[in-house]
């Protein structure tokens, strides 16, 4: 008996020290707990292809063009300064844009109006230069190379769709196609025009302004859309190469003078007008021009070219009518000699021409 109250006590003691023990243990060494804590990070998403630097670069040289006839609204396009000196701004525009005004208004994108002058345009290349106070200039654009653009390049326009409404407004695409021409008509008839092709929108009041590379860079003019129901996004501009071409001398106000060679003419192909005017051929042509008069004292005249002769080339370029025609030769300047292929009593002959009369001497 006495053996079983000696273990019994044993074990009681046993337990208290061993309670007692855990409890200074956990009091005098806490047990460690991981402190878990958890950090929400602000995240920041950037768009890789954004082209809001390139739009900064070009966005305040872009202008609102309103062009007006006394005190009437004609129209309003959109313009850019390209150049700035000590007394003026010089803006591109298109010569459609300011035709058949003789009060030019100039919107800045800070709302300022400026009188704008017309220093000189061009009806075939469709420019037209204005100055404004060197003082309302906010940016000036820089000039690209038009040449250096690869299909699916992207590009962007700034301009002013539908008036001072939409001023502003950024539309972006590629380059859908590069050594366009496309047929316009002009006051002085038809007329072949190249052009970069692009689905970036352009609507009226877009006309005039820049078309911009990536850089920010001007590579073209807008001037037209195709504007029929079957056809949708495709704009076209100017290259920036034929505009500087253009630019320089319209800015001194001096004219674009165009070579004249003293013809009236028909598409060799028209087969019944051609009656009308009693030229009948054994031969049937596809391509080239039929001329049915000369002038006294032209190109023309002076290289022996008569009525009845069909021009099939031009420096060894195949004519596919008149547009085309009118289009290959306002390419060459005043002095410049072409030689030109002809058909003529069965024959196909070659005769050199010295462009020395130009369209402007023949009115």
């Amino acid at each position: 008996m006495r053996e079983k109250i000696i273990y019994i006590s044993t074990v009681i003691l046993s337990f208290f020290i061993g309670v007692t023990g855990t409890y200074l243990v956990i009091k005098n060494n806490p047990i460690m707990t991981e402190e878990i804590v958890k950090t929400v990070n602000e995240v920041q998403i950037i768009e890789s292809d954004t082209i809001q630097p390139a739009i900064e670069k070009i966005y305040d040289a872009v202008v609102l063009v309103e062009n007006y006839k006394g005190n009437v609204l004609m129209g309003t396009g959109t313009g850019f300064v390209y150049k700035k000196d000590d007394k003026y701004g010089y803006i591109i525009t298109n010569h459609h844009v300011i035709e058949d005004g003789n009060n030019i208004k100039v919107f800045s994108t800070n709302g300022h109006v400026s009188e704008a002058k017309l220093l000189g345009s061009d009806v075939y290349a469709d420019i037209a230069v204005l100055a404004i106070d060197a003082n309302d200039v906010l940016k000036v654009a820089e000039f690209g190379d038009s040449t250096k653009l690869e299909l699916g390049d992207t590009l962007f326009t700034v301009g002013s769709p539908l008036g001072s409404e939409y001023m502003g407004t950024v539309t972006k695409g590629i380059l859908s196609g590069k050594d366009r021409t496309v047929s316009v008509t002009l006051s002085q008839g038809q007329f072949m025009m190249e052009v970069l092709q692009t689905d970036a929108a352009i609507n009226p009041g877009n006309s005039g302004g820049p078309l911009v590379n990536i850089n920010g860079e001007v590579v073209g003019v807008n001037s037209l859309k195709l504007v029929e129901d079957k056809i949708e996004g495709m704009g076209f501009a100017i290259p920036i190469e034929i505009v500087k071409s253009a630019v320089d001398r319209l800015e001194k106000g001096e004219e674009i003078k165009r070579p004249f060679l003293g013809v009236r003419i028909l598409d060799a192909s028209d087969t019944y007008n051609l009656y009308q005017e009693g030229l009948v051929y054994n031969e049937k042509f596809e391509n080239g021009i039929a001329i049915v008069e000369v002038e006294k004292n032209t190109p023309a005249f002076d290289s022996g070219l008569k009525r009845g002769d069909v021009i099939l080339e031009i420096d060894g370029v195949k004519i596919t009518g008149i547009v085309h025609f009118r289009y290959l030769l306002y390419k060459y300047n005043i002095g410049e000699t072409v030689t030109i292929k002809y058909y003529r009593d069965g024959k196909i002959e070659d005769v050199e021409v010295k462009l020395d009369k130009s369209i402007e001497d023949s009115q």
